[in-house]
This record gives structure tokens, sequence and C-alpha cells, in this order.
């Protein structure tokens, strides 16, 4: 019993990990991070990462764990969720795409401004909400919390196990990608950072646009499905 125990959260582990983590992608959202958070201190920008990652953490475990359920109270379906979060998505990166560059006064008053209560504000929306882990995410997190459940009680607590330790390892991962993405940066240049940071931003613009795409597909195939059952009566 106990090896099935232990195959079950590796499995569960491996699942999870190869699942989630292409869609959380912390290298493709560092340059967002940091483009957001430009003026900060280097305290101020690793405070933030802690707390990113132990946010994205609560709230993917909260949506794998009990999302199914509290979507199914408020009578909210998973189209719904990724049209208002793809929603949210697009226009943080819009204004990304439109953001002018900062002169050497503007990014003085930046970080005059930047303080650990105002990074305490920002933490989780926008910066781990939509940035770090949007719609998406959460749609595959609470599928994937789904397929964990089994019919003995002790093999779903393992496979949540391996599931929460995944999530775990994510997030360290996501803490590195933002604490320390300003190094690689650094590497390319202001010329090139400039241009990695607006493709970013286009490409979390269309990976938004996508999300809304794919929750008004959904709706109309229901709608159809309806309609067509109707017919049929």
């Amino acid at each position: 019993m106990t090896i099935a125990l232990i195959l079950a959260a590796a499995k569960s582990f491996l699942f999870v990990f190869v699942t989630m983590l292409p869609i959380l992608n912390p290298a493709a959202t560092a340059p967002i991070f940091l483009s957001m958070t430009k003026g900060a201190s280097g305290a101020t920008r690793a405070l933030l990462a802690r707390r990113i990652a132990v946010n994205m953490f609560w709230l993917m475990t909260g949506s794998m764990l009990v999302g199914s359920y509290v979507l199914d109270f408020f009578g909210i379906s998973l189209p719904i969720v990724r049209i208002g979060g793809g929603l949210i998505l697009a226009s943080v990166a819009w204004r990304l795409l439109g953001a002018s560059p900062d002169t050497p006064d503007s990014r003085a008053a930046l970080a005059e401004a930047f303080t650990p209560d105002h990074a305490h504000k920002q933490a989780f929306y926008p910066l781990t909400f939509p940035i770090s882990c949007g719609p998406a995410s959460i749609s595959v997190a609470i599928t994937v919390g789904v397929s964990l459940h089994d019919t003995e009680i002790i093999i779903s607590l393992a496979r949540m196990g391996g599931a929460l330790l995944a999530l775990g390892v994510i997030g360290v991962l996501l803490y590195f990608a933002f604490r320390y993405g300003e190094h690689f940066l650094r590497l390319i240049g202001d010329a090139g950072t400039a241009v990695f940071l607006r493709l970013t931003a286009f490409i979390l613009l269309c990976l938004g646009v996508q999300i809304v795409w794919d929750g008004v597909r959904e709706l109309v195939l229901d709608i159809a499905l309806y309609f067509g059952k109707v017919a049929m009566l």
C-alpha cells in the first residue's frame, strides 16, 4: 500500500509539474514583472518576488482543490472565467505596449514612489493575478484538480500531496526568475531590454485575446447545443 501511495504521489507530481509549468511560465512573465516594478529597489523586488510566489501557490492550490466547487456555488462557468480573465490580461498587456520610455526624472520619481507599502498593494493585483497566474492557469488548475480525485480517499490525499509539492517547486522557480531576471536583462542592454519587453507584452496581449476567444467559442458551442436539444424535442 505504501508503494502505491508513493507512486500515486509521484505520478501526480510529474503530471501537475509538466502541465502547470508551461502555463505559468515564470521565464516569460519575469520581464513583465521587471517592467512593472521599474524604479523599485532590489530589496523591494525581492519582497515582491517572494510574495508573488506565495500568492501563486495559494491561488493555484485553491483553484485546484476547491475551484470547481466555488464556481458551481456561484453558478459561474469556466468560459465566463476565461472571458473575464482574458479581458483583464489583455488590458494590462495593452498598457504595457503603450507605455512611453521613462526619462531620468520620471525614473527617479518612480523609485521614490515605489515603497514597500506600494509593493504590498500590487503584490496580488496585477502582479500575481493576472500576470503571474491568469485565467488560463486557473482553468487548467481546476481541471487538474478534478482529475486528482479517486474513489479511495487515501489515494486522493497522496495525489493532492504530490500536486502541492509540484506547485511548491514551481513557486520556487517563479521566485528565482523574478528575483534574478534583472541580471539577464542587464546582459542584453537597454535597447535589447526594450525590444524584449515590448515583444513579451505583445505575446501577453495575444494570449489574453486567445483566452477570450476560447471562452466565447465555448459559450457559442454551449448555446448551439442547447438550441439543438430544444429543436429535437
